[in-house]
């Protein structure tokens, strides 16, 4: 009889926000939301501006006014400080268990298994005390036999104060379950969408109990193996493995709306050198080369008043590559082909596709032509200093810097962790 798993998932509270009032004492006690990108809509919320009805994904300029006569205090994406933020709280969790996942920015799955020695309400309680002591972010842990129970209790011990910031499923009796999934829309539940709780609710399941109590083989016929596996999973049936080491990305996609509308090709030839450099960057860390090269361009879809245009071209490569330079003037004659002036452009994006790992003779900068060599060992360099330095330290001069086609961001904070200009200073009078 195969041993019964413990898995635990730990989740920032209100992650982009708790980043936020972490380095500002100011907005203690505030409403804050933290804006899209180009400061559009609200993709995070304190609990303050939960409380005063804010809704996710509702766009500023319609609230605005009202909210800050409120006290809400609107910022624009940090991107750079919520990722240092995760990758700190990603350190402490690994002190607790050697097998980790990290799901999200700010959701961690943890393999308890090997813990029965242990009290799991305590051991999950001190993992809340040290994330908060050495990080300074309040999270919630949910412990369940497979993942997508360890998903649902941690739902709940966000949302039922009772708990306390932790909720172990295993330690409740089976009719305290059925009552407390019986109180739980379907949609609470991993991978269960608005569209699939619609249909589930035309069905006359509406609850997480109803769910767990249909036939997987009967789900399955209705709907898809990857539901019957939920309900499953709901039933105590691990059948989600940890996934310890995230799988390599097939396709990689680099892509922003622009802070204010493009009409120079010279604009949109630095947008997708940007875009370019960075993808590429993460397709060397992968490991991997790209076999297409594909580039979007767009006017604003949003305004059918204004004249519109958008054309998508995708490029086979000849050889292969993660050479940013190589990508970016491959990038440039597609744009060349699909550019058409007198257009505002509202957004441009490229993606790399039909990835492969890079082969053995291109690992080996000895066995390359020597102008080859150059140029992968300049590749390697530069990824290394801006690894050390920051991103966009060292960069492709077509990248430029033409501040037209940029993002949005007026409303941006400090990147308090990452950069040392931004450090706060105190001085001694």
């Amino acid at each position: 009889m195969a041993e019964e798993r413990r898995f635990a998932l730990v989740d920032c509270n209100n992650f982009y926000a708790s980043c936020e009032k972490l380095f500002a004492p100011t907005l203690a006690g505030r409403p804050v939301v933290v804006l899209s990108n180009n400061d559009g809509c609200v993709v995070a919320r304190s609990a303050e501006a939960k409380a005063i009805g804010i809704a996710m994904g509702v766009p500023w300029f319609k609230i605005a006014a009202t909210a800050e006569s409120q006290g809400v205090v609107a910022l624009s994406s940090n991107y750079a400080l919520y990722a240092d933020m995760s990758n700190r709280v990603v350190e402490v969790l690994s002190a607790f268990t050697p097998d980790l996942e990290v799901y999200s920015i700010d959701e961690s799955f943890l393999d308890l298994s090997g813990f029965r020695h242990l009290d799991l309400v305590t051991y999950a309680c001190q993992i809340r005390k040290r994330v908060a002591r050495w990080v300074g972010l309040p999270v919630c842990v949910g412990i369940g036999p497979t993942k997508t129970l360890a998903k649902l209790a941690n739902h709940f011990a966000k949302k039922r104060p009772s708990f306390e910031g932790v909720c172990d499923l295993m330690s409740l009796d089976e009719p305290t379950l059925a009552h407390l999934f019986s109180e739980t829309p379907v949609d609470e539940v991993w991978g269960v969408g608005r569209r699939i709780a619609t249909r589930l609710s035309e069905m006359g399941i509406e609850t997480v109990e109803a769910l767990r109590r249909s036939d997987p083989v009967w789900i399955r016929e209705q709907f898809s193996v990857v539901l019957s596996r939920t309900v499953r999973e709901l039933n105590g049936a691990s059948c989600l493995s940890l996934e310890a080491v995230t799988p390599p990305k097939q396709q990689i996609m680099a892509s922003r709306s622009f802070g204010s509308l493009v009409f120079d090709v010279e604009d949109l030839r630095e947008a997708l050198a940007h875009h370019v450099s960075r993808a590429a960057e993460k397709l060397r860390f992968q490991g991997d080369e790209a076999g297409a090269l594909t580039v979007m361009i767009r006017t604003n879809a949003f305004k059918p008043a204004e004249p519109q245009y958008q054309r998508t071209v995708t490029l086979p490569l000849a050889t292969p590559t993660s050479d940013t330079l190589h990508l970016i003037a491959v990038a440039h004659r597609i744009l060349d082909d699909i550019f058409r002036p007198g257009f505002a452009y509202h957004k441009a994006g490229i993606m790399l596709s039909e990835l492969r790992p890079t082969t053995a003779q291109q690992a080996n900068l000895f066995g390359l032509p020597p102008q080859d060599a150059r140029r992968q060992a300049a590749m390697l360099a530069m990824d290394e200093i801006n690894r050390k330095w920051g991103r966009g330290t060292v960069r492709a001069s077509a990248a430029g810097h033409r501040a037209g086609w940029q993002m949005r961001r007026d409303r941006l904070s400090p990147a308090y962790t990452t950069s040392w200009s931004d450090l706060p200073t105190a001085l001694a009078l």
